[in-house]
């Protein structure tokens, strides 16, 4: 593990983590990032790509640790500390423990699919051969409200989408109206003969 485990240390990794997030909301995605410390350097960066890449496993958490893999040239995280925003996910988790990571550092946990204690712990499972150490609820109110204003903020959008279709359908609706108003007015009349 690092030598450098305060909080004031981990809330440093876990700004950039963030600052990841905010990479994923910029461009429409679930504000989540993860970034992976080796020796006081980030090796691996990641932020949530799933709706870009139409791919279910570009997880913050798998795209960081893809990354940090290629960039020490091995599948063993050891000596790595992950930071994500969020807790990890079954495939994520998964992954952390076979990437062999000796410590995940999360800031919210994840009350639907939680799975470093929330649900489930799959981090700190005793049947597995690799365990992973925990800290949790680092900067969590700010992790939070990152996905809280971006759910909330959605909601609204979708709200107005909702709102402008129907007003589109409405007024189609009274064109079709007054349209077929307008040719059943004069039935058999063709409106360019009527005066001769």
């Amino acid at each position: 593990m690092e030598a450098f485990d305060t909080e004031k240390d981990h809330e440093f990794w876990m700004r950039l983590a963030i600052e990841e997030a905010r990479k994923a909301e910029a461009i429409g995605e679930v504000p989540i990032g993860a970034v992976i410390v080796r020796h006081g350097e980030v090796i691996g960066r990641g932020y949530n790509l799933r709706e870009t890449t139409h791919d279910a496993t570009a997880h913050a958490e798998m795209i960081a640790i893809r990354e940090a893999s290629e960039r020490i040239g091995a599948w063993r995280l050891l000596d790595c500390t992950l930071y994500v925003t969020l807790e990890p996910c079954p495939m994520c988790a998964g992954a952390i423990v076979q990437g062999r990571v000796p410590l995940v550092v999360y800031g919210t946990p994840d009350p639907k699919a939680g799975c470093a204690g929330t649900l489930m712990n799959l981090l700190q499972e005793p049947r597995f051969n690799h365990r992973t150490e925990l800290i949790e609820g680092v900067l969590q109110n700010e992790c939070a409200e990152l996905l809280s204003d971006f759910f909330r903020g959605l909601r609204v959008r979708m709200k107005e989408r909702k709102a402008l279709r129907q007003a589109e359908q409405a007024k189609t609706e009274d064109a079709a109206a007054l349209s077929s108003a307008g040719s059943t007015s004069n039935p058999g009349k063709d409106p360019d003969l009527s005066d001769q």
